[in-house]
């Protein structure tokens, strides 16, 4: 069930939309400062700063089959909060349209990633690529399994083909299991060394997949250019970094979520970017299958 509200320029109706945006507000697990809650209705809210034309796309938004189908219903319980997101996720998937996610907390990016994966008909192309400045590779934290800090040891349960960008933080023992299991990441160091130009060509040829799942935690961003943030981590991506993957990434990608803005922070700073990133990651997407 879904609560209606809008985001600019997401003009259909359900049943005549390709992409279906919707808001997740929840954040009951963060650790270090809660808010990303109030994120989908503040992006919601700063979409309305932007031109709908996109001059590199040479496409308008207005003209663009999205619906806002609002937020989901969330429960003070994370584990029921992913069975509600899994079985709208899966819906929307069902009925063939595109689902973008607006969190709240990373934890959330579990449920739309099952629902795509249970419904790809090809689950062994079946892959996630992960921007973010954690591991996220426990197992569980502070004794809760679906704790924020876990989501992406979930995400290797459901598939290999795996890639995170812009890791810069994690305990000791997810930087050890990462390198002995043969987790695939770029730090955010590799990012400045090598290019991000060179990241994504190895990162995609890596997934080599065209049922890639894209979770943007917007703290792979460095806190200079997105300090509203749940955690934030010095020395990370550029804004035109993230801007970058998901322009490349996106015409391969069967599903997109942002998570992790607390716009309470900066004055909703970063949920103009965010926003702004969701909107060329539409372009982007949309422009890839014209």
């Amino acid at each position: 069930m879904f609560i209606p509200t809008t985001f600019c320029d997401a003009n259909y109706e359900y049943d005549d939309a390709d992409y279906v945006i919707f808001g997740a507000p929840f954040d009951n697990t963060s650790s270090f400062r809660a808010g990303s809650r109030w994120a989908p209705d503040e992006m919601r809210k700063v979409s309305a700063n932007f031109e709908p034309y996109n001059p590199k796309y040479d496409l308008d938004m207005t003209y663009m089959p999205i619906c806002d189908a609002g937020n989901v219903l969330v429960s003070a319980d994370i584990d029921e909060t992913l069975e509600w997101i899994y079985e709208d996720v899966q819906r929307i998937v069902a009925d063939g349209k595109f689902p973008i996610m607006m969190g709240g907390e990373h934890s959330l990016s579990y449920a739309p990633i099952k629902a795509c994966y249970d419904a790809c008909d090809d689950k062994d192309d079946f892959a996630v690529l992960v921007l973010d400045a954690h591991f996220d590779l426990r197992e569980d934290f502070r004794g809760q399994k679906n704790n924020h800090a876990c989501v992406s040891h979930h995400i290797l349960n459901i598939t290999k083909k795996y890639v995170t960008i812009g890791i810069r933080s994690g305990a000791k023992e997810e930087w050890d299991y990462a390198r002995e299991t043969g987790v695939k990441y770029y730090t955010a160091d590799d990012v400045y060394e090598m290019g991000i130009s060179k990241v994504i060509q190895e990162a995609l040829k890596y997934l080599d997949s065209k049922h890639v799942y894209l979770s943007l935690d917007m703290d792979a961003v460095d806190p200079a250019y997105c300090a509203g943030l749940g955690t934030p981590e010095p020395f990370g991506m550029t804004d035109r970094d993230v801007r970058e993957v998901l322009r490349q990434a996106a015409p391969y990608t069967i599903g997109f979520d942002v998570v992790e803005i607390a716009p309470e922070y900066d004055n909703s700073i970063s949920a103009v970017l965010a926003a702004k990133l969701m909107r060329e990651f539409i372009f982007a997407h949309y422009a890839s299958k014209q």
